[in-house]
């Protein structure tokens, strides 16, 4: 299987939040699928650490890191992705939570994310 975390899926997941849900731990945690997280979603954490948004347990820099040290693997934004965000029904209004959907219809990847609106688009999504 191929998933795609959610933004807060990654943070919760790093960062060993007890929010994160023993099926969405288990799934990041198998040896045997692939992970990847969207660039999106490296962006908007740094956008949302600098307005103190969100404070992260660790500095920005030692997040990345750890997140390194994962088998998550980092997905660039490529065109077919910024092309199917601009075909998406407005069911979610988020523009990085739109790309990451793209992106998982483009890739094939299912969701890890408790977003419920993220269904409406007709991809999988697991919790």
């Amino acid at each position: 299987m191929k998933y795609i975390l959610d933004t807060h899926t990654l943070i919760w997941f790093l960062q060993g939040n007890a929010a994160l849900s023993k099926k969405a731990k288990s799934i990041i945690e198998e040896t045997d699928s692939q992970k990847f997280v969207s660039i999106a979603s490296i962006w908007e954490i740094a956008i949302k650490v600098s307005l103190e948004k969100i404070v992260l347990a660790k500095s920005l820099d030692d997040f990345l890191l750890d997140l390194s040290k994962t088998k998550i693997t980092v997905l660039p934004i490529e065109l077919p992705h910024a092309l199917r965000v601009s075909k998406l029904d407005f069911f979610h209004r988020d523009p990085f939570d739109r790309l990451i959907i793209a992106q998982s219809i483009e890739e094939n990847l299912e969701v890890l994310t408790r977003d419920s609106d993220f269904s409406s688009y007709g991809i999988i999504t697991r919790w």
